[in-house]
């Protein structure tokens, strides 16, 4: 067995389950011992510590957790013991399952997320809550925010880089006919360019719609749709342009003001942590004047403040 003064990430998937279930015996959990074995494994490392959890004590890592744990440290260790798409299924369907539901969180998992990653979490969501992703929109959502999030998750984009100009420029113009050049907005080609093009290309529509009418296609986003319809074509153009400064803005939001949006934090740290927490902490810093980590500091405290900063990893 690994020798304790090593560092912990040297040690194996076993000797990290004998380590775990030794910081639940005892009075009380050891939960800095869990936390600086959890948060320093990978996916692969995680999934093989449940297996050897469950071969030496016959008993099931994710229910000790969350018996052992309590409060924020527990949902944000519970959400990271998935894989990224079984976390994005994870929180959709916590959002659609409730009836007080804010649906801001299955707004922006699902129109923040790749066509790839989208397939993925559409087919681990259908076998872990034996309900279609589809059903569950249909039955959850409503409008043209249920018509925008239906065609999201069925249509297949393309995930390259190159885009067809002429092509750019006819969905500029489309959506200019569409939402500020007549009285009322025609929803249905918002939705199908929203849904049906590939971030390069609709990173280039807002480029040439800035170009033709003098001002962003955000801008006019926001001027002709509201609520759960706007803050998904919101998210999709944002993320398009850049997601990381899409997600520091979700981030600095939640920190802003009087209280801290624990839920949103907890969301998109531990959602992002293996996807592209690196641009997200350049964009926090760019934008805010200050590193994300030192955010989260002042924000958070104790085991759970610890978690979220291990995840999120050094300034630097």
């Amino acid at each position: 067995m690994a020798s304790l003064t090593m560092p912990p990430v040297l040690s194996s998937p076993r000797d990290d389950a004998m380590q775990l279930h030794l910081a639940f015996k005892g009075f009380g959990c050891d939960t800095a011992a869990v936390i600086n074995i959890l948060a320093h494994r990978d996916g692969t490392q995680r999934m093989l510590i449940q297996q050897e959890y469950r071969a030496l004590y016959s008993k099931d890592l994710r229910k000790r957790l969350s018996s052992e744990l309590s409060g924020n440290v527990k949902k944000a260790v519970l959400l990271w013991m998935n894989d990224p798409a079984a976390r994005d299924a994870t929180i959709v369907r916590q959002v659609l399952g409730r009836n007080d539901i804010d649906l801001k969180a299955a707004t922006e998992v699902i129109c923040s997320r790749t066509p790839t990653q989208i397939q993925q979490f559409k087919q681990i969501y259908f076998s872990l809550f034996n309900s279609y992703l589809e059903h569950d929109i249909e039955h959850y959502t409503s409008g043209d925010h249920k018509k925008l999030l239906l065609a999201y998750v069925s249509t297949p984009r393309y995930e390259g880089p190159e885009v067809d100009r002429s092509m750019v420029d006819n969905d500029a113009k489309f959506l200019y006919k569409a939402g500020e050049k007549r009285l009322g907005t025609d929803e249905r080609t918002f939705v199908s360019i929203f849904s049906g093009r590939s971030r390069a290309h609709m990173a280039a529509v807002n480029h040439a719609y800035h170009n033709m009418y003098g001002h962003s296609l955000e801008k006019a986003v926001k001027k002709e749709t509201s609520g759960y319809f706007e803050y998904g074509l919101l998210t999709i153009l944002r993320c398009a342009e850049n997601p990381g400064k899409y997600f520091a803005k979700v981030l600095h939001k939640a920190m802003k003001g009087l209280g801290t949006n624990d839920s949103t934090l907890i969301r998109v740290v531990v959602s992002r942590a293996e996807i592209d927490m690196q641009y997200i902490k350049a964009e926090y810093h760019k934008n805010y004047g200050k590193p994300l980590n030192e955010a989260v500091h002042s924000e958070t405290s104790g085991n759970y403040r610890t978690f979220l900063l291990a995840l999120i990893g050094p300034a630097h």
